[in-house]
């Protein structure tokens, strides 16, 4: 992976100043890409490229990267996975100079054949720019499913892109500003949605997107549109098993080109089916030997899963490493966690996956992930509570629900991880709500009313609005089809992609995901739900698949997750950086939350009359956030 950033001029011609804000653009993305940096510049386009050397190691796949006739230049980030398989159908080595072996190259001159509609040949992970001189155009894209970041930013007649959100602290005159909007809606979430920040004036690009600029137009002006669309097309005659062999052929083969590298490959190792099963898949593809995987341990009896992740670990064969989480080292990474993640999140799991890749970063420049595995197997809680939701409301009277709903609430807080308590609670409203209010209920931090009660005067439209549009318009019927649209459209982007991306690359460690490799993911949206939830049975049709590379144990477990016993924490070893941020100077310093919630939340959680652990880690987080990018560019402290 790499970092990138452009300038483009919609008006005057670019000048030594737009060059000079472009050059610290990508000065700032260093830690994206430390191998090489490179640039183009000229009157209507900066272009900036920090490279991380993944494929091809020489200086020949040096980014910005040029035709032979400095026609087209491309700037980017990421890997196209089947970038051989495209050589080979469209032999673009017999009709093209090729200077290097890296996917990079590719892309250029399959533009330089195909125009826009390369798109569609592409499989993998990517957000680049390609600057076409001849036709006076630039098109930024971002991938299918939004695994690689993508940013844009309007300043009067100059448009900007960049990998991530820091970058624009390089263009003199840029003064941040928080998005009310988008803070409102993270305290429901846990993350920022869709295309809002959390910086006014600063948009990401959806997954699937792209934005076209005309340069030769009288009044240049971007233009997004859609170049892909996720469904979930099922189908309904496909056998049990041609679920199974095709569900294990299409993810041999992603697993197979994503370990594609002249660089060192590693793991990561949560000990869940999904991560198990690439680590399975290199084992059986007689990789795995060679493969470093790296696990989290975190220091709390509830949250840990170690035994699976050395069992996976001692069956594949792999060099092990595990990397224990204590309440000490979230303390003393939480503000760098946050510099680097440019925006508030609550994923608990961030600061974990920030000390795995530091860990990492010592041995390999690679990462296979498997996340997007939940969401294509329907195996969220979420997605079974959906399922089990219809039948408890058709099975059971509503005075008898309602009694069960009244008996839920008075229920005993448990700080456990998935307590009974939390389970039951959310589980008795939700089934009373609608698929996607559902949806959202099951996972929320906080109900609209404590949003406007800890924002007043908010007047944005409710959170859930977003999943009922996704919901309505989502071109499919299944409701657990409908669902996991959902997740991948905003959890998958939003929370994963953001925790995954920057917490890797803030130690120049690339992240791959084979579950959402394209070529994978469409045969994976064919399957029918009923083989992915069968019976009170989830990931049905992956474990039976993943059979034949998985110790039973390890296809026998539940979902988990990884995630920190913040709920204790607070009560102890993190009580007391919560205390420095939970005051009413710094909670009024923000311009829009209220003094009395904040405390009031904080007096409700350590008397336990409340956990509120997950909502006060999503307000720590926020408050840091505000500290280090509104407040002022502390965050740079933190970047070297």
């Amino acid at each position: 992976m790499c970092g990138i950033a452009g300038v483009i001029s919609l008006g005057r011609p670019l000048q030594q100043s737009d060059y000079e804000a472009g050059r610290a653009m990508t000065g700032l993305l260093h830690h994206r890409g430390p191998d090489s940096r490179g640039e183009l510049f000229d009157e209507r386009c900066y272009l900036g490229n920090s490279r991380l050397s993944i494929i091809d190691l020489s200086s020949n796949g040096d980014l910005p990267m040029k035709s032979d006739d400095d026609a087209v230049w491309l700037c980017y980030n990421g890997e196209v996975t089947n970038f051989r398989e495209i050589e080979a159908s469209t032999r673009l080595r017999d009709r093209f100079r090729f200077h290097s072996t890296s996917d990079s190259e590719t892309i250029l001159h399959l533009y330089e054949e195909k125009g826009t509609a390369f798109l569609g040949d592409l499989s993998g992970m990517f957000a680049f720019c390609v600057y076409d001189r001849r036709a006076g155009r630039v098109l930024i894209v971002r991938d299918f499913f939004g695994t690689r970041p993508l940013f844009t930013m309007r300043l009067g007649d100059r448009f900007y892109f960049a990998s991530e959100i820091k970058a624009f602290f390089g263009i003199p005159g840029f003064r941040p500003r928080a998005s009310r909007e988008a803070v409102f809606h993270y305290f429901s979430l846990a993350y920022v949605p869709g295309t809002l920040t959390a910086f006014d004036g600063i948009s990401e690009v959806d997954g699937g997107h792209l934005v076209e600029i005309d340069l030769e137009a009288a009044n240049p002006s971007p233009r997004v549109s859609e170049y892909y669309r996720i469904r979930f097309d099922t189908d309904d005659d496909m056998t049990m098993e041609e679920a199974d062999e095709g569900f294990f052929e299409a993810i041999r083969g992603a697993v197979e080109r994503n370990l594609i590298s002249d660089a060192p490959v590693g793991v990561t190792l949560s000990g869940g089916l999904d991560s198990s099963s690439v680590l399975g898949l290199a084992r059986h593809l007689g990789r795995s030997s060679e493969l470093h995987s790296f696990s989290l341990r975190i220091n709390e009896k509830s949250f840990d899963e170690s035994c699976y992740q050395r069992l996976m670990a001692s069956y594949s064969g792999s060099i092990h490493h595990e990397i224990m989480v204590n309440p000490g080292d979230v303390e003393q990474n939480i503000h760098r966690h946050i510099a680097f993640m440019d925006e508030p999140i609550g994923d608990g799991s961030a600061i974990p996956f920030f000390l795995l890749a530091r860990e990492a970063r010592k041995f390999v420049k690679v990462l296979l992930s498997g996340e997007g595995g939940d969401e294509i197997s329907n195996a969220y809680e979420t997605h079974m509570a959906c399922r089990m939701a219809g039948l408890y409301r058709r099975m059971v009277p509503r005075p008898i629900r309602m009694l069960n709903l009244m008996l839920a609430s008075h229920l005993p807080v448990s700080y456990r991880k998935l307590s009974f308590d939390f389970l039951a609670k959310r589980f008795t409203r939700g089934a009373e709500m609608s698929v996607p209010d559902a949806h959202l209920h099951w996972r929320h931090v906080l109900e609209e009313s404590q949003k406007r009660a800890l924002m007043p005067g908010s007047s944005f439209r409710p959170t859930e609005s977003f999943f009922e549009e996704m919901y309505d318009n989502a071109g499919f019927d299944d409701d657990l089809d409908r669902i996991a649209l959902i997740d991948l459209k905003y959890f998958f982007i939003g929370d994963l992609m953001l925790k995954n991306d920057r917490m890797v690359m803030a130690h120049s460690v690339e992240a791959r995901f084979p579950f959402v490799d394209r070529k994978a993911f469409e045969f994976f949206a064919r399957i029918p739900p009923r083989y992915k939830i069968r019976g009170f049975t989830r990931r049905y049709i992956e474990k039976r698949s993943m059979a034949r590379v998985l110790p039973p144990r390890i296809r026998r477990r539940q979902n988990f997750g990884i995630e920190l016993p913040y709920s204790y924490w607070f009560e102890g070893e993190l009580r007391h950086i919560a205390e420095t941020y939970f005051t009413r100077e710094r909670v009024e310093s923000t311009g829009f939350l209220s003094w009395p919630e904040v405390e009031a939340m904080w007096k409700q959680h350590l008397s336990r009359r409340r956990d509120n652990g997950r909502a006060l880690w999503c307000l720590l987080t926020l408050l840091i956030w505000h500290d280090l990018f509104i407040e002022s560019d502390g965050f740079r402290s933190y970047l070297a």
